[in-house]
């Protein structure tokens, strides 16, 4: 009986290490994931803020319009048309492709700001379509130093959401500063800060060099930002000016990693 009962405990403590075994297996997973960016992760960021910014400089390009067309009118071309007041006016985008992959679809209210010391204005996203995004929430505008005749500087407070088909919602805040150039074709660059939430995370972005970019391009094609997660800062770049789907993140002790976007 007491050989039995020797066996007995014997079993139970080897039950008890295996289960803490178990446990601290899944702690250092837990801990590995929270000090690693993975590749869906900064998909999440790049996605949201490209989805949310993906018809700011066909704003830009409207609002100037504006001032050289008469008041109540309309301008637009097979893909998008503005309707203008005195107030503002309205976009709407008729399912067609901006950024060579992602249709774009839905109405946007946008309304001069009033009162302001510098030109701006407020566009309100309901139920607006990236692809299969489905955004909602404010961007306001204001022209910033530097404009002339082929291009345009907007300081941009953003504050949205971004839902995805599965129902799940990322959303988006912060200030940027946009830069859209029209040439042979409509340039930009991105610099500023904002914060991505998503899957419980909260991600700070910062950019160090500004981000650039081409209508035509589905990615960022220049330019780096620094993306902190939980503490954890890694360095992001976005390449030399190639449209491509690639960027380099480094880690803070210089490890570094290619991520396809």
């Amino acid at each position: 009986m007491r050989k039995l009962k020797d066996v007995f405990k014997l079993t139970m403590l080897f039950g008890v290490v295996a289960l803490l075994f178990v446990a601290c297996s899944d702690d250092a997973e837990d801990a590995t994931n929270d000090v690693a960016i993975t590749e869906a992760e900064l998909k999440t960021v790049l996605e949201s803020d490209q989805a949310a910014s993906a018809v700011d400089a066909v704003l830009a390009e409207m609002y100037q319009d504006n001032g050289n067309s008469n008041k109540s009118s309309a301008k637009g071309n097979e893909c998008y048309a503005a309707e203008y007041t005195e107030n503002g006016f309205t976009a709407t985008f008729n399912n067609c492709v901006l950024n060579g992959t992602d249709n774009i679809n839905g109405t946007l209210d946008v309304t001069y700001v009033a009162n302001s010391e510098s030109a701006a204005f407020t566009a309100t996203y309901t139920d607006f379509y990236v692809g299969t995004l489905k955004l909602n929430g404010t961007r306001t505008f204001m022209i910033s130093e530097g404009s002339n005749g082929n291009s345009v500087a907007f300081t941009v407070t953003s504050n949205m959401s971004v839902e995805t088909e599965a129902g799940e919602v990322v959303s988006e805040s912060g200030t940027k500063t946009l830069t859209v150039t029209f040439d042979e074709g409509i340039f930009f660059s991105v610099a500023g800060s904002w914060t991505v939430q998503a899957d419980g995370h909260t991600y700070a972005v910062e950019t160090i060099e500004d981000l650039q970019g081409q209508f035509g391009c589905a990615h960022l094609t220049d330019g780096s930002m620094t993306l902190n997660k939980n503490g954890l800062e890694v360095t992001v770049d976005f390449g030399d000016g190639t449209c491509d789907d690639k960027a380099t993140v480094t880690y803070p002790n210089g490890t570094q990693e290619e991520f396809t976007l």
